[in-house]
This record gives C-alpha cells, sequence and structure tokens, in this order.
C-alpha cells in the first residue's frame, strides 16, 4: 500500500508496491487543511528599469525616480507608443554563458540573472537532493526578441536561415526550464501563464508543490517584451499611453490616466518551508506567505467585466485563506492599471473590501512600467522591502487623485509599521489574484 497526501491534505491508501521514485529529501506533513507550518521568503532576486539587485531597486522607489522613457534600440514611432521601462546596465554577460547566451532570448537572460540574485541573497546552496529545489515561473509573452530575429531571417533568405534554438528560445517555459537545467533543481516545475497576475499565481503553484514534499522553490518571474514584433502585440490592447512625456503616460488612480507604459524585468523570489529554511540555517527571512486568492471573470478576452464582484472576491478569498480580517491589513499594493476604466473597477474592490479609505493604497508600477507577469512578482518584492522598513512608496504621476475612487491613495514616501500586506495583480484577459504576505515572527527566525 501507498500513502498519497493530496493538495488539500487528505491521506489516502492506494493500493499496491510503494513508489521507489519519490524524492528522498525530508518530507512535510501537511496539517488538516493541506497547509504546510510556514511558508517562508529567504531570497529576493530583481532586474528591472528601477535597478539590478533589490537594494537598488528600493532606493530607485525611495528616492521617487521615473524610470520610464523614450524607447530604445529602434523607431517606435510608427506603433503610436514612444515610452517604455527598459533595463539600463544589465551585462548578461555575469550570470549567462555566452553558450547559453546564444541559445536564449533577453527575457531569459534577465529570469537567470535574477534567479541566480535570489540564491545569493538566500545564501542558498542546493542539497544533494537535486528533487529538494523547484522552478516554478510565470511567463506573459515568451521570448520575443529572438523570435522576431528568427521571423526576419525567415522571410528575407528562407528556411535554412532558421537556427534550431528557435524551437526553445521563443516558448513561454523557456525561463523555467534553463534555471532548472543551469543550477540542477530538479524538483516538479512549470511556468504560469496568466499575464499580469501570473507573478503571483505562480506563489499559489510554489504552496501547492510544498505540500506535496518540495522544501524550496523559485518563483515570479521577467518580461521582455520590447521590440517592434512584441510592441505590436501589445498596442492592439488598447491599453498603452500615447503620451510622449514619461510624467504624462502611466498615471493610476489619477484624473488625466490614458493608459500604461510597457517595461521589461521583474523579480525571482525564493520560497521555502519554514522548517527547511531552518535546518539549512538561512541568513533571514524577508517575510511569509499567508494567504493567496484568484478569481478570473469569465466575461470576455478582451473586455474588462462591467463590475469588480471577482476581483474582490479574489482578495476575500486570500484573507480568508490567511486568517486575517480587512482591518488587519496595513498596505494594498495596487495593480494599478492606468486606464480609467479599470483604475475604476479596482478602486470598487479595494473599497467593498477594505472600506472607503480603509487602508493605504500604492501602485509602485507607476514608476517602472508594467512589466507583465514580471511586474506583479516586483510588487512582492517591493511589499517585503516595504515592511522590512516601514516605509511605504509613492504612486508614480500621481497628481491629481480621482476623488470618486475613495481610496487612501500614498503620494508620498510613507512611513509606517507593517505587518501584513496585501499584493493585487490582474492579468489581461479577466485573471485575478491576491497574495497576503505577513512580517515574519520572531519564532521562525533562523
Amino acid at each position: 500500500m501507498t500513502e498519497l497526501i493530496s493538495e488539500e491534505g487528505v491521506v489516502t491508501a492506494v493500493p499496491g508496491p510503494a513508489r521507489d521514485t519519490a524524492p528522498s529529501g525530508r518530507a512535510i506533513t501537511p496539517d488538516r487543511r493541506g497547509r504546510t507550518t510556514r511558508l517562508l521568503v529567504t531570497g529576493i532576486g530583481v532586474v528591472a528599469p528601477s535597478g539590478v539587485g533589490v537594494e537598488e531597486h528600493w532606493q530607485t522607489l525611495l528616492r521617487g525616480e521615473l524610470r520610464v522613457g523614450p524607447i530604445e534600440g529602434f523607431d517606435p514611432s510608427r506603433y503610436g507608443v514612444t515610452l517604455a521601462g527598459q533595463v539600463r546596465d544589465f551585462d548578461p554577460d555575469r550570470f549567462v554563458t555566452p553558450q547559453l547566451k546564444v541559445q536564449t532570448d533577453r527575457w531569459t537572460w534577465m529570469s537567470l540573472a535574477a534567479a541566480t540574485l535570489a540564491a545569493e541573497d538566500a545564501g542558498y546552496v542546493p542539497p544533494e537532493e537535486a528533487y529538494a529545489t523547484s522552478v516554478f515561473l510565470a511567463a506573459g509573452s515568451g521570448g520575443n526578441e529572438f523570435s522576431q530575429h528568427e521571423i526576419q531571417g525567415l522571410w528575407a533568405k528562407g528556411p535554412r536561415s532558421v537556427g534550431a534554438y528557435q524551437s526553445i528560445a521563443w516558448f513561454y517555459a523557456a525561463s523555467t526550464g534553463q534555471v532548472s537545467i543551469r543550477d540542477g533543481y530538479k524538483g516538479p516545475s512549470g511556468v504560469v501563464v496568466s499575464e499580469g497576475a501570473g507573478g503571483l499565481d505562480s506563489f499559489g503553484w510554489a504552496r501547492r508543490v510544498v505540500r506535496r514534499g518540495t522544501p524550496a522553490v523559485l518563483v515570479g518571474g521577467t518580461e521582455a517584451g520590447i521590440c517592434p514584433y512584441a510592441l505590436l502585440c501589445q498596442v492592439t490592447s488598447g491599453r498603452l499611453s500615447t503620451a510622449a512625456r514619461p510624467e504624462d503616460a502611466y498615471k493610476p488612480f489619477d484624473r488625466r490616466a490614458n493608459g500604461h507604459v510597457i517595461g521589461e524585468g521583474g523579480a525571482i523570489l525564493l520560497v521555502e518551508e519554514a522548517d527547511a529554511a531552518r535546518a539549512r540555517g538561512a541568513r533571514h527571512v524577508w517575510g511569509e506567505v499567508v494567504g493567496y486568492g484568484a478569481t478570473h471573470d469569465a466575461h470576455h478576452h478582451e473586455d474588462p467585466a462591467p463590475d469588480a464582484t471577482q476581483y474582490a472576491r479574489a482578495i476575500r478569498i486570500s484573507l480568508a485563506d490567511a486568517g486575517v480580517t480587512p482591518e488587519e491589513v496595513d498596505l494594498v499594493v495596487a495593480d494599478g492599471a492606468g486606464v480609467p476604466e479599470l483604475d475604476a473597477l479596482e478602486a470598487q474592490a479595494i473599497t467593498a473590501v477594505f472600506g472607503e479609505r480603509g487602508v493605504p493604497v500604492t501602485a509602485p508600477a507607476s514608476w517602472t512600467g508594467r512589466l507583465m507577469a514580471g511586474g506583479s512578482a516586483l510588487n512582492v518584492a517591493t511589499a517585503l522591502l516595504a515592511m522590512r522598513d516601514g516605509r511605504i512608496p509613492a504612486t508614480g504621476n500621481l497628481d491629481e487623485p480621482v476623488e470618486a475612487h475613495r481610496l487612501d491613495l500614498v503620494r508620498e514616501t510613507r512611513e509606517r509599521d507593517l505587518d501584513v500586506v496585501v499584493v493585487l495583480a490582474r492579468g489581461f484577459g479577466g485573471f485575478n489574484s491576491s497574495l497576503v504576505l505577513r512580517r515574519a515572527r520572531e519564532e521562525a527566525g533562523t
């Protein structure tokens, strides 16, 4: 007989011989609700317009530096948009070998870099048990620039000009796969494709993986959609700002909101089961993942739902999962679409759960541009930094808040003790996700 533990923690006896292919690492026993004891964030790696490295990113936000500017690398004028949040001073050769670099796209280079930085931050040395570490990243668009070059070669020179690596470099799972291969992480791995919500959804998948016995998971993701092909795809959404000046472009919850600005990069974080983190002597704990909820509008593949019912429901699910009341939440890190209709729906969801001006709200993506799946992962990193220092970064470009939203919008860096933070994200097509973070308690320290 073999005993299997379901995602909900139900033990089932299955007839037949016990499997001999299971990892030999320490087993994790879920409680009656199917949760592991604790899920802690022990490492953060950032590659974003705000900087390479977690502290550079954080100081950029606290200084209120707008990292949106004219698109470099090609002339974007024919597409009607000219601004983006691009990662400056990123040297992929620091993180990617020449052999691997030619096989992969820029977004994978960034994931490899962020994964390295997260492991270094956590002081994480992979255990001898290869199945003890998983990689579950999110992706919204895949290897755009690599694919564009190959397609151009196909059109200009024919099929023989297309390299063999095209078959893997564009693929949504490329970053997950390349990180797993390079670093020898053989635990259950995968990719989440839910556009901007993906960064949070990767945490949801990580919880499932940990429940099933894998002690450590890399989550989050990066994006690199700033090339003609990718820009054209995003322009068709009708949600991009056509403003010429950075300060006039991406303005969440502002009266002059006119769309968002695209960006590249993101964040990768290492999450570990608490006992496993303690056993290996983890350097520090950034925070604890205590709740997660996700819904779908099920309304239209492009148009937003007419109300915020499902968005608010995702928030409530995450709070219930965490055992936290709305009154206990100290900060909401909003999705901040920068589109008037979408901003109004998000405000409805937040006020429906927390009440009018019931909790401080910030949208730090306004400083960097929306990074799709990478953006929601970066917002988790920002939330953890805010909890560490007791400082809430402001929402950029917020000059004239829409009073009808009835939100307590953070317009300047605000000092506040933060114990519980909710991070929100939405994906194009109706995805809604909410993640609840708690400052790590002393007894969870390592």
